[in-house]
């Protein structure tokens, strides 16, 4: 199809001011999308809200919303974007969560009705998936021109569990910001912590970040380096706020206060900005990713600390093992406060060690740039329309 100047795409995702990875992850690549010269799609977005949601002030990009629990919207909404001839594709942002009904089948409601080539982007890819979420996700596929996914194990997964065929799968990693390479103690500068050494972990805060077994490695730690902080990055999730309000972070503060760590444990208790949560990034010496879960098939958090040469330690998980080989940081075991203390001090008196495996990340995360991995979305939207 010969595309005119005013093509667009239409990206169907959670979208900022909203709270949450996939808004943040789509935000970054429509601006990606806004940065290429002669860029022949204008990016339009269809915003997912949460039904009991009061109104959410969005800029002028969001162009549709659509109510997640609320099933007709789904079909409105592909009318609509039938009727409006210059969007030439759809790209949905797919994450468990986000859309209604049982494993998000009235997202296939939405697939029922749009007549334009759409791209899926699975953000989760669930092994040995239960029938009725498999029925759903090859229905996503079916009505799919193609399907993107972030990691090569996701690749694995949807051809071995779900009979995908690898010829409608894309590979494109999750985008990371061009940053310099440099030294923490460049920010530690400008944060006021050029005295510390930090380790620092990023989210949005749940019991499922295990950030206890974290605490719990630094006694042992601190005996070695009083100097040490570390950094918890992110406010508490805000469909977890809502249920029990800061119920898991007060569990944590007791903790603190028992191992007498007040000195050694910072929480930076808000959704941070892109400037900001670059700016601790680099300013960290040690990235740490604990958790409670194996199967995540991709992280941004982990994304963004390799992007920015930090050596990591995380636990095993999927995303994990494929991007964190020994050269760019160390595995550790799920809960066990004894690995992470011995895998922090390894990296904390080694410095020579620290160095090397910061530009090992840095070197070997170039390839994820917001910008190339914008490049490949180009490609596959022209090869669809």
């Amino acid at each position: 199809m010969k595309r005119h100047r005013a093509s667009s795409a239409a990206f169907i995702s959670t979208y900022p001011p909203r709270q949450c990875g996939i808004a943040t992850f789509t935000k970054d690549l429509t601006k990606a999308f806004n940065r290429i010269p002669k860029n022949p799609f204008k990016t339009k977005i269809v915003a997912m809200n949460n039904s009991h949601s009061k109104y959410i002030p969005y800029p002028s990009e969001v162009k549709l919303k659509i109510r997640d629990n609320v099933l007709g919207d789904y079909s409105r909404a592909a009318r609509k974007i039938n009727r409006r001839k210059s969007i030439k594709i759809v790209n949905v942002q797919h994450e468990f969560g986000l859309y209604g009904g049982k494993y998000l089948n009235y997202l296939t409601a939405f697939y029922e009705y749009i007549h334009v080539p759409v791209v899926t982007t699975f953000h989760t890819v669930i092994p040995n998936p239960p029938e009725s979420l498999k029925c759903t996700v090859k229905y996503i596929a079916k009505k799919s021109a193609c399907i993107i996914v972030l990691t090569k194990t996701a690749v694995k997964i949807l051809e071995k569990d779900y009979g995908i065929r690898k010829s409608k799968i894309k590979l494109i990693p999750h985008g990371i910001h061009n940053v310099p390479f440099e030294p923490s103690k460049i920010q530690k500068s400008k944060l006021g912590l050029e005295d510390k050494l930090i380790i620092s972990s990023f989210g949005l805060v749940t019991g499922g970040k295990n950030y206890e077994a974290v605490i719990k490695a630094l006694p042992k730690i601190v005996k070695k380096y009083p100097n040490l902080l570390y950094l918890i990055l992110g406010r508490t999730h805000p469909g977890i706020y809502k249920q029990e309000g800061e119920k898991y972070r007060n569990k944590l503060k007791k903790l603190i206060k028992k191992l007498k760590l007040e000195n050694n444990v910072k929480f930076v208790n808000k959704y941070l900005k892109q400037k900001e949560l670059l700016q601790y990034l680099r300013a960290s010496d040690v990235f740490v990713s604990s958790g409670l879960g194996l199967h995540q098939i991709v992280s941004g958090t982990l994304s963004y600390a390799v992007g920015c040469g930090r050596p990591v330690i995380t636990i095993p998980f999927l995303h994990a093992k494929e991007l964190i080989t020994k050269d760019r940081g160390i595995l550790v075991d799920i809960g066990d406060s004894k690995s992470y203390a011995k895998a922090v001090i390894k990296l904390l008196s080694n410095q020579k060690l620290r160095e090397r495996m910061s530009k090992n990340a840095y070197k070997a995360s170039r390839f994820m740039l917001w910008d190339n991995v914008v490049k490949s979305y180009m490609e596959v939207f022209k090869k669809y329309t």
